[in-house]
């Protein structure tokens, strides 16, 4: 999608299926079935995109994916389904190679978000864009190379330490601009260090939350957060600020793991918000696995 001198896709490295006790935390069955009806194994469906920027003659690409070095057990556990293609062939669909990526901008560190980061090649870790600098919080590496009991199932640091010791990273304090049209932006909650992504351009406007929101109904609904959140306080104060921010904006948002709707805005009216759906958001999806019903 092109929008003056901005040019995006988001970008799937598949689909995976999660216990709904996950997503939704202590929300109630009752009230999140009007948004997903769990399989029978108790599982919805969760999206792996990634968001490709055109700005300023530099390839952006935020976050990666699970990548492909997930031994058996890490298979198993999200269950992924890639018939629509992983990222890599994705990129290739809208005619980026891995070494035309410029930079890289990883919300967080968590193993979803970071997994195409490094690939393994004639048994060795590497690069997988070799070309790009990669960019997240120093916050964010400051946990995830320390993690602790809780955290150290989503923390790898194949998936980062390579890069900083090659001297491909470049670690942030707080909100930093990239290009004119792309921002990084600190929301804490779901991690400390967690960033969103902010794109402008002549009136337009659009975020990219991470797992500040990774579903429509977590940002639709301020209250309901993840299981997976370090702070869910924080988690919501986050989201309020942001809220406020994409309805004065009238801002495209971004669910990155929303396998029905990937893309909304937020409305206002009387002090309740309400989404409500992006003409044309179809074609920005590269090779789309979004899903209608959850197979059995």
């Amino acid at each position: 999608m092109k929008i003056n001198n901005l040019d995006y896709y988001l970008v799937s490295d598949g689909l995976t299926w999660v216990d709904a006790g996950g997503p939704f935390g202590l929300v109630p069955r009752h009230l999140y079935e009007k948004y997903v009806v769990p399989d029978s194994q108790n599982r919805i469906p969760s999206a792996l995109f990634s968001l490709v920027i055109r700005s300023q003659g530099k390839i952006i690409l935020v976050d990666t994916g699970l990548g492909n070095k997930l031994d058996r057990k890490g298979q198993e556990y999200w269950k992924l389904d890639r018939s629509t293609g992983d990222l890599i062939e994705n990129l290739e669909r809208v005619g980026i190679s891995a070494p035309d990526v410029d930079i890289v901008i990883n919300t967080h560190l968590h193993s979803d978000h970071c997994g195409w980061n490094t690939r393994i090649e004639n048994g060795e870790l590497i690069p997988t864009f070799p070309n790009a600098t990669y960019i997240f919080q120093r916050m964010e590496w400051a946990d995830a190379s320390q993690p602790n009991i809780r955290t150290k199932a989503t923390y790898f640091k194949s998936n980062f330490e390579t890069l900083i010791a090659d001297g491909r990273v470049r670690m942030l304090h707080g909100d930093q601009e990239i290009t004119q049209n792309v921002r990084c932006v600190a929301t804490p909650g779901h991690t400390r260090g967690h960033q969103s992504v902010i794109l402008s351009t002549d009136g337009w406007a659009g975020i990219f939350l991470g797992d500040l929101a990774g579903h429509s109904f977590h940002f639709h609904r301020t209250s309901w957060v993840a299981a997976y959140d370090i702070d869910p306080l924080q988690t919501i104060k986050t989201k309020q600020r942001w809220q406020r921010w994409a309805a004065q904006q009238n801002a495209y948002v971004f669910f990155q793991h929303d396998a029905t709707k990937p893309i909304a805005r937020l409305i206002e009216k009387d002090g309740r918000y309400s989404l409500a759906e992006v003409e044309g958001d179809q074609s920005v999806i590269v090779n789309s696995p979004i899903v209608k019903q959850i197979p059995e």
